[in-house]
């Protein structure tokens, strides 16, 4: 029986730049601009309570419970705002620094998209070379017509400019401050999944978490 060995892309090699596309799209990860913290603050947040700043409450819920989750696997104890402020209430400092009074949580983390922007690349073309095959002469043959050549394109990827501050709840002062992008070609909770677990590392790196 003569067993024939197919090219599983055919003759689109665009199709195959495109899945390499997604797949560098989908592994986009949070990139760190800038970062600050101050050297006279040495303590370690026992209790944090996390902020998000979206006017999506469903995000805002996303967010918190996803840090608040990342903060206690490191053996921190967090509080998810809205579980304890309403949404109407998000603004409201007053409210707020009532709650972290009351639930005795010694810093509060705030964190806000600050901008969206989109960033074009250009791929370029490439020569395609599909596998020869040496087994009839219709094959070989055939196989000369299938060089071809990709023409280049732009991608482009849009990004969230994010900010992330944690305070000194008795001071209400800075002591740690992130600023960074994200790219947001995934889904919302697998961007913010992704962009926390890199602000956690980095606390944790400061020394302001457990390993």
């Amino acid at each position: 029986m003569k067993h024939v060995l197919r090219n599983p892309i055919g003759r689109n090699p665009l199709g195959y730049l495109t899945i390499i596309a997604m797949l560098l799209t989908a592994c986009a990860t949070t990139q760190l601009n800038t970062v600050w913290k101050d050297p006279n603050y040495q303590a370690r947040p026992a209790k944090i309570m996390v902020i998000g700043v979206a006017r999506n409450p469903i995000n805002r819920r996303l967010f918190e419970d996803e840090f608040v989750s990342q903060l206690k696997a490191r053996g921190t104890d967090a509080i998810a705002s809205y579980t304890v402020l309403p949404d109407r209430q998000q603004d409201d400092h007053v409210a707020i620094a009532a709650k972290v009074k009351e639930l005795g949580a010694d810093t509060i983390l705030i964190t806000r998209l600050v901008s969206k922007k989109i960033v074009q690349t250009y791929v370029s073309g490439t020569a395609y070379f599909p596998p020869p095959y040496y087994g009839s002469w219709p094959d070989y043959y055939g196989y000369g017509y299938n060089y071809m050549y990709t023409p280049g394109y732009i991608a482009e990827d849009e990004y969230a400019v994010i900010e992330t501050n944690l305070y000194e709840a008795r001071s209400d002062k800075l002591v740690w401050a992130a600023s960074s992008e994200t790219g947001i070609s995934d889904s919302d909770l697998s961007v913010i999944q992704g962009y926390i677990a890199v602000m956690v590392k980095n606390m944790i790196g400061l020394g302001l978490l457990g390993k």
